[in-house]
């Protein structure tokens, strides 16, 4: 119960670490409203953990903004953000669509900037908040095909830190994670995708990454 009393917004919730969070947190007290673009997860997500389920694109401003308000009006604050709403579609650098590259930068980190800018000045009014957003390590190290999703990735560690340095002195924390390899519906399709362009398995192409991870293997959700 190390939450108890704390309320929650988390994006991205209806699969993957979004959805992980969102359990966990219920388990550790917190009153969470989980958001998204899938309303039958989200509502079997609900029935499941008590959170609030309130469909959302991260892209819409106007959407973004009534989902702070339904959050603070059911609960009168607003202590966690978690923006863990992420797209990814591959490509390379020399052949980059226009469209893809805007719109990943939309969700991947234009969503977390629309929620943390709604957020903030709740979070300064309380002189309280924690904000966590979901990057990728590659931001750090990325690999072939990725590059979209890899520059988006890259700007949320930038975009943590400025929030971190502007903010921590009025009690709102930024942190940013920054996961491997973990075992979600976006890297299963990764997997196919791969086995597809190499003439291989999905299985052959967990294996070979799991090779080169430390613990020989595939992250869970869990774990995040």
């Amino acid at each position: 119960m190390r939450l108890q009393a704390k309320v929650a917004l988390v994006s991205g919730a209806a699969s993957g670490m979004g959805a992980a969070v969102v359990r966990r947190f219920c388990l550790e007290g917190a009153q969470v409203c989980a958001a998204g673009l899938q309303p039958d997860e989200l509502g079997e997500l609900a029935r499941q953990t008590g959170a609030m389920a309130v469909p959302c694109d991260v892209t819409d401003d106007g959407a973004v903004r009534s989902l702070i308000r339904n959050v603070v009006e059911a609960h009168g604050r607003l202590d966690v953000v978690v923006n863990a709403a992420g797209i990814v579609v591959a490509d390379d650098a020399a052949d980059i669509d226009d469209a893809v590259w805007q719109h990943t930068h939309e969700v991947n980190l234009g969503g977390a900037m629309r929620i943390c800018r709604a957020a903030l000045p709740i979070m300064q009014r309380q002189h309280a908040g924690t904000i966590v957003n979901i990057s990728s390590v590659a931001a750090f190290n990325a690999s072939a095909g990725m590059a979209s999703y890899a520059a988006s990735k890259a700007g949320m560690v930038a975009y943590t830190r400025a929030l971190a340095y502007r903010y921590g002195a009025e009690g709102v924390r930024a942190n940013c994670l920054a996961p491997g390899w973990i075992r979600t519906p976006m890297s299963t399709v990764e997997f196919q995708e791969t086995a597809a362009a190499q003439g291989s398995s999905p299985a052959a192409v967990e294996s070979a990454i799991a090779d080169r991870i430390a613990l020989r293997r595939i992250g869970t959700v869990e774990e995040m």
